[in-house]
């Protein structure tokens, strides 16, 4: 976030911009009204439609952040879309001005004032270009072309080259338009362009260090020389006191990396848990330049087929959430982040690999505030070895890649990253693939794990060096049959490296319908809960979603999830809540008392098997009082006596997070030995 001055007259409805999170406090939104047309003769550029006073009378009108794809006035629309709008300025001189565009899909070509500034590929990483020298005092005309067109091979994610039926079309829609924020910011000459904070706490001592580094960037025509001061909070109370960074020069047009550490005692140090997500902000100050960043302190790391966080094993459930909603696209307002996450968390999902691209940040920061585990993952979908092993494509990816960790590498629910999802990983241009691409995001952020998705190890390849997860850090498994042997197979390969199952599941449509669906995870559960080496299990998909694929439904739905594409809850949601709760609570007795007061014993265990981890400040409510729960660790149990008062048949229990979600409900009948679950 960044804090400047200057003066700007443009309103913006409050109603329309919140419903989209900029990080930036004094960035000066251009959502609301824009004139839109379709270019399907892709003769937009050469016309002109970007010029100043070319006439709008044969464009439509439409809200920004847009989703043409979804629009009904366009929708389904592949091609070339234009937006255009002005705006009202006056030049500053020593003052930057950025463009910023969150997201937008698929390729853009931005054009300000008759001239072009630059071009864009990649549809849901962030890019920014300078305008300053563009701009004029007065009247600006801003306009984008914004190419949905994926369906031919060389975009990433985009169509496989194998020319086989379906290989034009990803697995989900190519929803194209300005899907996220655009908005602008003014920077002095000398500006913070990017800072990253790395927290490592040494869980002997309870200590901390944090190092953050700094890009600066200098537009001035001169060397400058600069420091950076440094303001550590948290709950907007100071922490540590204001450090300074060692000085540095940056060259003229250039930028440059300055760096600072300090160390926090253990009294200043709370660990962001699963279900204790503490955050901190920074403030990172140059001049008049402020940025402010909030991340988490917590250790990561793997060891003997095991996932630790912060030195405890931890076996999680998660989902992958495809962005799809009805009317919507690819949009993402926060309202539907919100109501999203808030399902999976009450639904037991906690450790993700989300999709095969990346979503608003919006999620990564309600997934730091509620305590979520998220391996990001950018979009290599299905490349083939071909298209692996092509220098463009390569260069498109990095860049991508680069774009995703830029933003995302100081959430702390961001614990890896992924190079790719289900390509040809056992031939040598995927083998390649994984060793490169993870050694050039080691490069960008050493702090994370790393993985990729693979089904080649359905297979069973008879040696490890003959599939790429031996670069892993983990083993992600795209795996829907046979989870048994599948699972002891890849552990005989790789029996260091944890498993986490990155997709499993089953079609509601199938010959068993919903309840095929239940029964599917139940089968499932049990192998994996025998399988200590398997960290995690994400359900494909948490909700329905659009497609051209092959087998999607006549309706354009392909029904794989929890919940419907208007997010109402199938029978497998309540099975999954409550499978993957990691406590289970049972009857032990009930003791009648004088005047209908009586005392309930229930025995609640912290599951050892899957899901495991520890169990901390959780609640067991009743409607007569609230206890908390004695903290547990993966096998330990305790009994608690409740006090029931009435001639009440049943009683309704439900187990809360110290975040305030249900872990599940139960009616415990009070008359017998039976116990039903809700």
């Amino acid at each position: 976030m960044r804090h400047h001055l200057f003066l700007f007259f443009l309103v913006v409805p409050f109603s329309l911009a919140a419903q989209y999170a900029i990080r930036d406090p004094n960035a000066i939104p251009l959502h609301g009204d824009w004139a839109f047309a379709l270019d399907p003769a892709e003769m937009g550029e050469s016309n002109g439609w970007f010029r100043t006073g070319a006439s709008l009378q044969r464009w439509d009108n439409v809200t920004v952040p847009h989703c043409f794809s979804s629009d009904k006035r366009y929708l389904n629309y592949t091609g070339i879309a234009w937006y255009r709008r002005t705006f009202s300025w006056h030049k500053k001189s020593e003052k930057r001005v950025l463009l910023h565009v969150d997201a937008a899909f698929y390729k853009t070509t931005v054009y300000l004032n008759n001239q072009k500034i630059g071009t864009h590929e990649g549809g849901y990483t962030p890019f920014q270009f300078d305008i300053t020298d563009q701009l004029i005092s007065g009247e600006n005309t801003l306009a984008l072309s914004v190419d949905n067109n994926t369906l031919k091979p060389g975009t990433v994610p985009g169509a496989k080259d194998n020319g086989q039926p379906n290989d034009p079309f990803m697995g989900w829609v190519n929803y194209g338009g300005l899907i996220r924020p655009v908005y602008l910011t003014v920077e002095p000459a000398l500006y913070i362009e990017r800072v990253k904070v790395e927290a490592l706490p040494d869980l002997a001592t309870g200590t901390a260090t944090i190092t953050v580094r700094t890009r600066v960037r200098n537009t001035r025509a001169q060397t400058e020389t600069t420091q950076l001061a440094l303001m550590l909070e948290q709950n907007k109370q100071p922490i540590a006191t204001k450090w300074l960074a060692k000085a540095g020069s940056i060259a003229a047009g250039q930028t440059a990396w300055l760096e600072a550490t300090t160390t926090l005692k253990a009294a200043q140090v709370k660990r962001w848990q699963l279900d204790s997500p503490s955050l901190y902000d920074l403030q990172t100050s140059m001049g008049t330049d402020t940025v402010r960043t909030s991340f988490g302190i917590r250790k990561v790391e793997v060891r003997n087929a095991q996932l630790l966080l912060n030195g405890e094993p931890l076996r999680l459930a998660g989902g992958n959430r495809v962005v799809d909603y009805p009317g919507l696209g690819s949009m993402e307002p926060d309202w539907l982040v919100e109501a999203d996450l808030r399902q999976m968390k009450q639904t037991g999902m906690e450790f993700h690999r989300l999709t095969h691209y990346t979503p608003s940040e919006t999620v990564y920061d309600w997934a730091d505030r509620n305590g979520m585990l998220i391996v990001a993952e950018a979009g290599n979908w299905q490349l083939t070895p071909r298209q692996m092993a092509n220098e463009a494509i390569r260069s498109n990816f990095r860049q991508q890649f680069q774009e995703m960790v830029e933003r995302d590498w100081n959430h702390p629910s961001v614990i890896a990253y992924s190079v790719g999802n289900e390509y040809e990983s056992r031939t040598p241009e995927g083998q390649q693939w994984t060793k490169d691409m993870i050694a050039y995001a080691r490069q960008l952020d050493p702090t994370r794990l790393y993985t990729f998705a693979t089904m080649r190890l359905n297979q069973l390849p008879e040696k490890p060096e003959e599939e790429a997860s031996q670069y892993v850090d983990f083993v992600s498994t795209n795996t829907y049959g046979n989870p048994a042997k599948v699972l002891d197979r890849i552990h005989e390969l790789y029996p260091d490296k944890p498993i986490l199952i990155s997709e499993y599941g089953i079609r509601a449509d199938g010959q068993q319908g919903e309840a095929g669906q239940v029964a599917y995870l139940t089968d499932y559960l049990n192998a994996v809960r025998k399988r200590p080496y398997v960290v995690g299990m994400s359900w494909w998909s948490f909700n329905d979603y659009q497609s051209r694929f092959q087998n999607t439904n006549p309706n354009g739905f392909r029904p794989w999830g929890l919940v419907d594409n208007d997010r109402n809850p199938r029978p497998l949601y309540k099975a999954h809540q409550r499978e993957m709760a990691p406590l289970t609570l049972e009857k032990v007795q009930v003791t009648p008392g004088d005047e209908g007061v009586h005392t309930l014993r229930v025995r609640l265990t912290a599951r050892a098997d899957f899901p495991a981890y520890p169990i901390r400040y959780y609640l067991l409510k009743t409607p007569f009082q609230q206890i908390r729960i004695p903290d547990l660790q993966p096998g330990q149990h305790i009994d608690i006596d409740l006090t029931v008062r009435g001639f009440e048949r049943r009683l309704l229990l439900e187990i809360r997070k110290p975040t305030g979600y249900t872990v599940f409900t139960q009616t415990i009948d009070l008359t017998n030995d039976t116990r039903t679950g809700n």
